[in-house]
């Protein structure tokens, strides 16, 4: 299945895609839906209202997951070309839901910065309350996948030796369009082209194969710290091509359109806009 949240007047509804349509689920969002036993069969049973899929106006699958859990340093072609070893342990660092965004939004560059970067990132989209999860467990807490760009300020990322502050920007990480479970894209440990083009121009281009820590290994992981519940997310990592390891560098300065994609799952369109 295919599954979004799509904004309709008044507020939004969780969706699932029939061809070319958008049927209602009978729940606010994709969050409100991981969140009842049994959500598969419902989100494949349900046959409410239906919307156009062309042009819908989509939001963040999940709207407002109690976290996104963001990993660093996780596709062996962007560790090595950010100059760092290849890790023992995930990296981890937090978003907030305020920083996420819809997967057509424009997305605002800050006049506070000259360096605005692209990163895209398969998203493990969790459908089970998990803590300690073992492998089954944990594979078993795996409702889909979805797409991110964590887009970056990097002169603020590296003004201390934590990330955080560059990557909590408001409004400004696109995820989307679709969850998509895991059947359709080959299990809980796919193997799917990831992708960023800018105006075009193939700037990322990897494959999720390649992950040193799946998406099974993160929940386990993760959920061994604190608790994952429905609707949380999990960004795996970006592989090699950001504009801040390339030289000269290359930064996002406002006018560019930006397509962060999966494959098998799609792609997050995004026009850079200043910020007055």
């Amino acid at each position: 299945m295919k599954l979004a949240t799509l904004r309709v007047d008044g507020g939004t509804r969780a969706v699932r895609l029939d061809g070319n349509v958008l049927v209602d689920l009978g729940y606010p969002d994709l969050g409100a839906l991981f969140a009842q036993d049994g959500w598969e069969a419902r989100a494949a049973q349900a046959t409410g209202e239906t919307w156009p899929a062309d042009g819908a106006d989509l939001a963040p699958v999940v709207p407002n997951p109690s976290k996104v859990v963001c990993v660093g340093h996780n596709y062996t072609n962007h560790i090595k070309e950010m100059g760092r070893e290849l890790p023992a342990y995930p990296t981890l660092f937090p978003k907030f839901a305020d920083t996420l965004t819809g997967p057509a939004d424009p997305i605002g560059k800050p006049p506070e910065t000259d360096a605005l970067d692209w990163e895209v990132e398969l998203v493990v989209v969790v459908g089970k309350t998990v803590r300690r999860a073992s492998e089954d467990e944990a594979a078993a807490a795996i409702a889909g996948f979805t797409v991110m760009n964590d887009v970056s300020v990097r002169d603020w990322q590296f003004r201390t030796i934590e990330w955080t502050q560059g990557k909590i920007w408001q409004s400004s990480t696109p995820v989307g369009p679709y969850v998509v479970t895991p059947d359709e894209v080959g299990g809980v440990r796919p193997a799917l082209e990831v992708k960023t083009t800018v105006d075009g121009r193939v700037m990322q281009q990897d494959d999720t194969g390649t992950l040193l820590f799946d998406p099974v290994h993160l929940v386990r992981y993760i959920s061994t710290i604190v608790q994952l519940n429905p609707g949380d997310l999990i960004a795996t990592g970006t592989p090699a091509g950001v504009g801040h390891a390339r030289d000269p560098k290359v930064y996002l300065t406002g006018g560019e359109t930006v397509v962060t994609e999966v494959a098998g799952i799609g792609a997050c369109v995004n026009q850079i806009v200043k910020e007055s």
